[in-house]
């Protein structure tokens, strides 16, 4: 990920918020030797330095992680289109201007431990069920008895962080102040939450 000096996310309040507000990303393993990394999208639990998860026992990111044990979770989200005039202001032509795309992005990167046992994947799922459903009325995750071993939970141990806000921090106040009207006026999806950016740079 192509991340400029302007466009950098240096306050880990912030992105530990983009990350555990969004939730889901997407979990990369490139293994050895293979022509793609495995690429599964799933949910996730940010903890300090850790982020859990459990997948099917089947799924094929199991094998990449066996060759090589690190990986990457992507997230990315609060996304939103600019359109080409919007970025002239003043006498500028609008026609000149050239579109686009705000968003922010976070790539996790570590070492990441399989757990196979039925009561660690079961801790897991308890994990991921507090943050998720809190108070919820569900059973323990040990009534599934030999469901579980259908199931591996996956810790991965953060070492590097890439964060990124693209929200015109390369444009002074007034190229941004008026995309934030514009975003104001359209109204659309992942608009309120790129304005929240916007007016935070």
């Amino acid at each position: 990920m192509l991340i400029h000096r302007h466009d950098a996310e240096a306050d880990e309040a912030a992105w530990r918020a983009f990350v555990t507000a969004q939730g889901f990303g997407h979990l990369v393993a490139a293994g050895r030797d293979r022509t793609v990394p495995v690429v599964v999208p799933t949910q996730y639990l940010l903890d300090g330095g850790q982020v859990w998860l459990h997948l099917a026992a089947a799924n094929p990111i199991l094998g990449a992680l066996a060759e090589n044990a690190t990986a990457v979770l992507s997230v990315a989200g609060d996304w939103a289109y600019i359109r080409a005039a919007w970025k002239a202001v003043g006498e500028e032509d609008p026609r000149l201007g050239i579109p686009t795309t705000y968003y922010a992005a976070v790539q996790l990167t570590g070492p990441v431990a399989v757990l196979d046992d039925p009561d660690e994947v079961a801790a897991v799922l308890r994990r991921q069920l507090g943050a998720l459903e809190p108070g919820a009325d569900v059973a323990d995750p040990t009534v599934h008895g030999p469901k579980l071993r259908a199931i591996r939970a996956l810790r991965l141990d953060i070492e590097e962080v890439r964060a990124k806000k693209k929200y015109g921090g390369n444009v002074d106040d007034a190229h941004r102040a008026a995309i934030a009207e514009r975003l104001v006026e359209r109204g659309g999806p992942g608009d309120a939450a790129a304005l929240t950016h916007v007016r935070r740079r």
